[in-house]
């Protein structure tokens, strides 16, 4: 196997809790990096796991798990674990995996998962959808589709999503989330395969040539995930074809590097807003 054959790349460190009194990678720990990397292999297609599940109305067991040892990772060395759905049958899955160290092949190794139905644990057919899904990433295929549109068109999926994210999460409260601005906004929702909208965003007239961005709100699942860059690069190219010299925003500060990240540059003093603190940032579409 080479890294060629691979789309799906994990990294991980190696810890001192994972190594012998050789300072090489137990055994057994080598599964577990295979079993951290799949639950990031879902979030590559864009898939919260538990709502994918409950909407495909079935659960995936693992049937079979083989490695095969090539040679050894070490303490504090750096690791990519690959992975690829390499075969669907009737009811099953089998992924392929790797781990590297650079281009050297560690470890290999076939996971066989089992979709199956929750209460029974009897093995189901796996649904078309899931089976499209994984075939285009494989293929190739972006997992994301951002639809941009008003309130009528979006209002039931963003909302969704932010009252998922702000409401419940960060609890402010219900009242406050909502304002006259949605029926005016222009809103992006990022959509995955199985048709879930995953995040949201908004952008609004805030002066002359002044766009503002805000509602900004990914499934926490998905997060870090590029799927809030796909958003906000969606609203500044909406604020870009309607001529906005300038569009700013008011970042928590939580996530105030991810804006940095994508060129955004803080303006003025901190404040809060609902209990949490922000700052303004702004870029030139």
């Amino acid at each position: 196997m080479k890294r060629q054959d691979f789309r799906f790349f994990h990294r991980l460190r190696v810890r001192w809790a994972e190594v012998d009194m050789q300072k090489i990678v137990f055994n057994a720990h080598y599964l577990m990096y295979f079993d951290t990397a799949i639950t990031d292999y879902w979030r590559a297609l864009a898939l919260p796991y538990e709502e994918a599940m409950v909407q495909l109305g079935g659960d995936l067991y693992v049937k079979k798990a083989t490695l095969e040892y090539h040679g050894s990772a070490r303490f504090d060395e750096q690791v990519d674990v690959a992975l690829k759905c390499a075969r669907i049958g009737n009811s099953s899955m089998a992924f392929t995996g790797a781990i590297f160290r650079g281009d050297q092949l560690l470890i290999s190794c076939e996971l066989v998962y089992v979709f199956a139905d929750p209460a029974s644990q009897t093995s189901k057919p796996v649904p078309e959808a899931l089976r499209r899904v994984l075939a285009g990433y494989e293929a190739g295929e972006a997992m994301l589709q951002v639809k941009t549109g008003g309130w009528a068109a979006l209002g039931a999926d963003a909302g969704k999503v932010r009252t998922a994210v702000f409401v419940q999460e960060q609890g402010i409260p219900m009242e406050m989330e909502w304002d006259e601005a949605d029926s005016t906004a222009l809103h992006a929702v990022a959509y995955n395969g199985l048709g879930l909208g995953i995040a949201t965003g908004r952008l609004v007239h805030q002066a002359q040539g002044v766009g503002k961005i805000g509602r900004m709100a990914v499934h926490h699942a998905l997060r870090g995930s590029r799927v809030g860059s796909d958003i906000l690069q969606a609203l500044m190219a909406a604020a870009r074809e309607r001529g906005d010299r300038e569009v700013m925003l008011y970042a928590q500060r939580s996530a105030e590097g991810f804006y940095h990240r994508l060129g955004f540059a803080p303006r003025g003093e901190p404040f809060e807003e609902v209990g949490i603190p922000h700052i303004e940032m702004v870029k030139a579409p």
